[in-house]
């Protein structure tokens, strides 16, 4: 086998979420990411399932960056067995810890609210894993530097490049003998307010590369001007607005945003509430690296004095009570779980509130159903008619559009022998499939969940 290289596509291939790519060469198993599948109850169910490879025999993780269909599935990887370092840059690490404990707090409450109500079908229901297996799983982290090659073996050795999307989020280059394997994880805008543009590969043998917004551009308009409308339109109603936000990045650019239109006269001085947990602990990661990001530790002051943070649940269902016109940031960002849901309940039926979707909302999940309309939405097994103002941004997205993702790929000097279009649903991953074969004559190939394949070393 020493002169092969056999690839396992564990996750995000023909989906989005559930990143998890198994390479084995030299001996040595090296997992890429280690994500939480999302969204349609069909791979929800796959996270309940042995992973395709054996746990104990996978030497290291590395991962791209600190969101939870990137690592989400960390603690069962280390309940079935893992052993080995689970490596990262800094802020990705700390990131990963915040979303890690969050997501095993939300499942346990999730289980603890399903067997109270009797609305699971499962008796008695269970997290998927809980605090506990999250703290086991933290002593096997290590943090890495960017741009410094570091050694698996006399063979194979792998760097983390700056990539933005969020806070810590590099691509990873990993050489394999005489070949370059290149994971594009999830790559950021290029004009960003609050983080530095993406690198770029410049050699790829292997490359993986997401498709997350493959089929799409992202619209010409600049987010803040759009956002400042869909905000003066609600506040014209009396209304007010729940913003279900991913918490890592997403809530900061949020808040960034709005300090800039208060702070420019450009929507009234209304109150402004962040209501994650973890949001609020992602805004120490953001004030502890600022050397990842563009706010200066005074920039990050002043924008945090405009937002008011919540800090109780009762301070949640107090403010869901409120019916003053206000903004309420929220997580999660596809309103899977976490408080954006106690505010639902209250609001999704009030035809002057507004339901804003900042992000990508992926298959199955109540986003994605608000986003196409939905007349009734599901929460804690009761229904919820939908009479809110639903408006999406997409230019809020911290995924390159296809337009950027072509851009990503500029600097590669020679043609690589091996495309594979990952961390995308169908539509996507077919619109920049024939969009890098149109620019670059480049081939590329979509693998399907589990497909394996073997490619000469030589």
């Amino acid at each position: 086998m020493n002169n092969k290289i056999q690839i396992h596509f564990l996750g995000a291939a023909g989906t989005v979420t559930g990143s998890k790519h198994l390479i084995s060469a030299f001996g040595k198993n090296i997992l890429i990411d280690c994500g939480l599948f999302q969204g349609l109850k069909e791979l929800r169910l796959l996270n309940w399932k042995p992973l395709a490879f054996p746990a104990k025999k996978i030497d290291v993780v590395l991962l791209t960056h600190g969101h939870l269909d990137h690592t989400g599935y960390l603690p069962r990887l280390v309940k079935e067995g893992f052993s080995g370092a689970i490596i990262g840059t800094s802020p990705t690490l700390q990131i990963a810890e915040i979303i890690l404990k969050d997501s095993a707090k939300i499942q346990e409450e999730d289980a603890i609210r399903a067997n109270k109500h009797h609305y699971s079908i499962h008796s008695p229901a269970l997290p998927l894993y809980n605090l506990d297996d999250v703290e086991k799983t933290l002593p096997f982290f290590q943090g890495a530097s960017l741009n410094e090659w570091t050694n698996i073996d006399e063979n194979i050795r792998y760097r983390f490049r700056y990539n933005g999307h969020i806070l810590g989020a590099t691509f990873i280059e990993l050489q394999v003998g005489k070949k370059t394997l290149v994971f594009s994880g999830d790559i950021g805008r290029i004009n960003d307010p609050l983080l530095f543009p993406p690198e770029k590969p410049e050699k790829a043998d292997i490359l993986f590369i997401e498709a997350t917004y493959g089929n799409r551009i992202h619209p010409s308009r600049t987010a803040q001007d759009t956002l400042g409308e869909v905000i003066n339109n609600c506040i014209s109603r009396k209304g007010t607005i729940i913003i279900p936000s991913f918490s890592v990045e997403r809530t900061q650019l949020l808040m960034y945003l709005f300090w800039q239109l208060k702070k420019t006269g450009r929507i009234p001085r209304i109150p402004i509430y962040m209501d994650s947990p973890m949001g609020r602990n992602v805004l120490e990661v953001f004030h502890k690296n600022t050397e990842w990001h563009k706010l200066s530790l005074d920039e990050c002051a002043e924008m945090c004095d405009e937002i008011k943070r919540v800090k109780s649940v009762d301070e949640t269902f107090a403010l869901a009570e409120n019916t003053e016109p206000k903004i309420i940031i929220a997580g999660s960002g596809m309103a899977a779980g976490g408080r954006v849901l106690t505010y639902f309940t209250k609001y999704l039926g009030d035809r002057n509130a507004t339901i804003l979707l900042v992000g990508f909302q992926a298959e199955g999940t109540r986003g994605r159903a608000l986003l196409e309309g939905a007349k009734e939405i599901k929460l804690y097994g009761k229904y919820f008619k939908v009479n809110a103002h639903v408006e999406n941004i997409e230019g809020l997205s911290g995924h390159a559009d296809q337009n950027e993702l072509i851009s990503w790929l500029s600097n590669i000097k020679q043609s690589p022998e091996n495309i594979f279009i990952v961390h995308a649903e169908k539509e996507g991953a077919e619109a920049l499939r024939l969009k890098i074969n149109d620019i670059y004559q480049w081939q590329v190939d979509i693998p399907r969940l589990n497909d394996t394949l073997e490619i000469e070393l030589n």
